[in-house]
């Protein structure tokens, strides 16, 4: 099947009616948890996976709902950075140095239209390169074998997992950990039960959405308790929109330049492991600053300053796409909670997705495109809804969070044990967060553990026992010089970023 006939099927598969009306609802539902502080993509998309469960979706209506709560998150993020000054998440941070100064001036509406034009290009930009690239790399993935995929695991755990980070002695400890959870339960091969206690329940493992929403729902609501007020009530002010369309038009004549540039920023800095929007829209940032910043007006309020971290960053959610549905192997955070989801449907990522469910991945690239015109649409008009979104008191708030996730957590197997896991990763979740430990690096160990362990076995058993079989085949060593690479590469933008910044 040819990409023009594939994407033929997915959009026949996307514009059914009940898909369109799951991406509406998803997109407008992402935009009001993205415009929530502190929320941001990954938890969004962890908070709403238990209501794809309780509502019964199959699993292309439920993928095209987190899809769409992945990119309406990531346009919803800017509404507090550019009317607050507080980043919705840590992508959003670059919008608020030129975003919040353009609402100190009278034009926080201006700076919101030209986000989500820019969101709309760069999300765009990323799902033509998903469109183009994805099939290639699959086919070419269809020759791996166990040793390869082994040497993909790894890949992951040392980049996406965050070793080119801060704190990566903390990030490879909560690998270890996510790997030790994925041990739990009876031995695919022998049968033997592992660290189950004699707990009957436990026999099948820990289920990753349970693990998931207790990390980041139970999580969030913990955090949310301990250091915030829950009478806090947020009222920015805005100018009329229809007196700020011309304004904002004038103002993207002057941008398309950064919203082109970042666009192709961002995908290239999503598809690389590890390092995701948050590098994207850094890049987008100094680059253009380094670029067009020839008065010295970034920082005080430059529109440029606004169009060029959100196109990245959204691109670069787009791109984050690639390695995840051709590799298995997710290129961020919110990613990687898809990739949970998947897994928990029975699907495999991977290059065997394109041609044994080509509904199911083409469906959702088409959902991608369909998303983002719907995400244009609905911001720009709506923006001061959105706005006032902010003034819902989170004490009303975070208990209907809770709601749906113990109702969701409990419909997915209907078992009283998952509750009580599910508050227990909670608590866990909370003192890690406390600690400065990152969750998802323990969610991608307990995603790949037991396929590293199968491949690892098929490996190993192949050779008669022989280790050096992980080292001896071409696309192996590839990948493992890759991983350097792309170990290197991620620390060299981090620190050229920042002297980029500097000198200017």
């Amino acid at each position: 099947m040819d990409t023009l006939s594939a994407l033929a099927l997915g959009f026949e598969v996307a514009l059914r009616p009940e898909n369109l009306l799951i991406a509406l609802i998803g997109s407008f539902l992402g935009t009001v948890i993205g415009a929530l502080p502190g929320i941001g993509p990954v938890n969004g998309i962890a908070i709403m996976i238990p209501v794809c469960f309780a509502l019964g979706l199959d699993p292309v209506s439920s993928l095209i709902m987190l899809c769409s709560i992945y990119y309406g998150c990531m346009y919803g993020g800017r509404i507090a950075s550019i009317t607050l000054g507080i980043p919705g998440d840590e992508a959003a941070v670059m919008a608020t140095l030129d975003g919040f100064p353009m609402a100190q001036k009278g034009k926080a509406t201006v700076a919101l239209i030209i986000s989500g034009v820019g969101s709309f290009f760069g999300g765009t930009v990323a799902t033509i390169g998903l469109t183009l690239f994805a099939p290639a790399l699959a086919s070419l993935a269809i020759y791996f074998g166990p040793s390869e995929y082994v040497a993909l695991f790894i890949m992951a755990f040392l980049t996406v997992g965050g070793v080119a980070t801060k704190h990566p002695t903390k990030t490879l400890l909560a690998v270890t950990f996510g790997l030790a959870l994925s041990t739990i339960g009876a031995d695919s091969q022998s049968g033997i039960p592992r660290y189950t206690f004699d707990i009957l329940k436990l026999y099948d493992g820990i289920n990753y959405i349970v693990v998931i929403v207790g990390a980041y729902a139970i999580g969030e609501y913990l955090s949310f308790l301990e250091e915030k007020d829950p009478g806090a009530v947020v009222r920015p002010k805005m100018e009329p929109l229809k007196s700020s369309y011309r304004n904002a038009w004038n103002d993207l004549q002057r941008c398309w330049g950064a919203i082109l540039r970042s666009s192709g920023i961002g995908f290239i800095i999503g598809i690389l492991p590890g390092a995701g929007p948050t590098l994207a829209s850094y890049l987008g940032y100094v680059t253009e600053k380094k670029i067009s910043d020839k008065d010295g007006t970034f920082g005080t309020g430059d529109p440029r300053g606004v169009a060029a971290p959100e196109t990245a960053d959204n691109a670069a959610a787009g791109g984050a796409m690639v390695p995840m549905l051709t590799l298995g192997i997710p290129g961020s955070g919110g990613t990687a909670i898809m990739l949970a989801m998947l897994m928990s449907l029975n699907i495999t990522p991977g290059p065997l997705l394109f041609e044994r469910q080509p509904e199911i991945v083409w469906g959702l690239i088409a959902a991608l495109y369909i998303s983002n015109v719907m995400l244009v649409v609905m911001n720009i008009p709506l923006v001061g809804f959105f706005v006032k979104m902010l003034q819902v008191p989170p004490s009303l708030l975070m208990p209907v969070v809770m709601v749906f996730a113990i109702v969701g957590v409990y419909s997915i197997n209907n078992v009283e044990i998952d509750i009580f896991l599910m508050i227990a990763f909670g608590v866990v979740g909370h003192i890690l967060r406390k600690a400065k430990v990152p969750i998802i690096p323990i969610i991608l160990g307990l995603l790949l553990g037991d396929e590293l362990e199968n491949a690892l076995r098929r490996a190993i058993a192949a050779s008669g026992g022989d280790w050096t079989v992980l080292f001896d085949k071409p696309i192996a060593v590839g990948i493992y010089a890759f991983t350097l690479v792309a170990i290197l590469a991620s620390i060299w933008l981090q620190r050229r970023g920042k002297r980029m910044e500097g000198a200017t």
